[in-house]
């Protein structure tokens, strides 16, 4: 077995093939001067189970990924798994307005064609999932990885940043055999607006708010800082994919204390491998 990784998923393509005791293969992936992208598996893959691990974020990435299909398809494998740890354009599930595609579709169309079966992390919108009509595909999650790592930080509460997200939060919570509870907001006035859990005191206790996604962070900044308001003595982000658009790690570490994500997209705040779910998601 050889596990493939793109240039945007090196690190997990690593830990991968340790857990699945796989063979990792050399992959050269370069810009020519109009920034098309190059790549060539160095390897001899005929009749090798194949298990290639790309994220599809940001743009380019999405080329790279199909290419690197490509290439692999030109060696007579055994089978190929797509692994797309964090897969770009989840969030465009549905059409909004006529003449509008429905993005996570049109992408997972064109995925399926070149690949055997399919693996994804914590999809933002599980209807994905069933785009994958012409080969198996798995959504895989993040949250025992998470849980054990946040339990190891001496976490002793895990909060999600709405009741939308509480299922996370609960199933993180239960691996670290600690409470969980979700974030209520209230407004006040017309400028005013609090955050508050539903039930339980964070007061003097070291609280994780939880998220599939960090993004811009907004939400996550407005929880940190009600709840440092609440008497909470140490707060901590964390969330499965880490895009961090913008200044969001710097506004972030202004009101949380520490700031981790997984490597399904991999940041300085990486610091929780998914491997193992993966490789769990690909012996299924």
């Amino acid at each position: 077995m050889y596990v493939v990784g793109g240039s945007a998923s090196q690190k997990l393509a690593g830990e991968l093939a340790k857990v699945l005791k796989a063979k990792l293969a050399k992959v050269e992936v370069k810009r020519f001067p109009d920034d098309e992208c190059y790549v060539r598996v160095d390897e001899e893959l005929d009749g090798e189970e194949v298990i290639l691990v790309q994220t599809t974020w940001p743009d380019k990435n999405i080329i790279e990924l199909f290419l690197l299909q490509d290439a692999i398809k030109e060696f007579e494998v055994s089978s190929l798994t797509t692994v797309v740890p964090y897969f770009g354009y989840a969030r465009q599930d549905k059409q909004f307005k006529p003449g509008e595609p429905i993005s996570a579709r049109a992408l997972a169309r064109l995925i399926q064609e070149q690949t055997d079966a399919f693996i994804t992390v914590d999809v933002h919108a599980t209807s994905v999932i069933d785009w994958f009509s012409e080969v198996s595909a798995h959504n895989a999650h993040a949250y025992p990885e998470i849980g054990k790592f946040l339990m190891k930080k001496g976490v002793q509460m895990v909060l999600s940043p709405d009741e939308g997200r509480w299922d996370n939060a609960r199933r993180i919570a239960d691996v670290m055999n600690c409470e969980a509870d979700f974030l209520v907001k209230e407004r006040l006035d017309g400028e005013t607006v609090t955050m508050t859990p539903k039930s339980l005191e964070v007061k003097g206790k070291n609280v994780a708010i939880v998220d599939d996604i960090i993004s811009t962070g907004g939400t996550i900044v407005k929880a940190a800082e009600q709840l440092r308001k609440h008497g909470a003595a140490h707060i901590t982000a964390a969330c499965t994919h880490g895009v961090f658009a913008k200044d969001a790690v710097s506004r972030l570490k202004a009101c949380c204390d520490d700031i981790y994500s997984t490597d399904t997209i991999e940041n300085p705040t990486t610091a929780i491998s998914v491997a193992p779910q993966i490789a769990r998601a690909a012996m299924e």
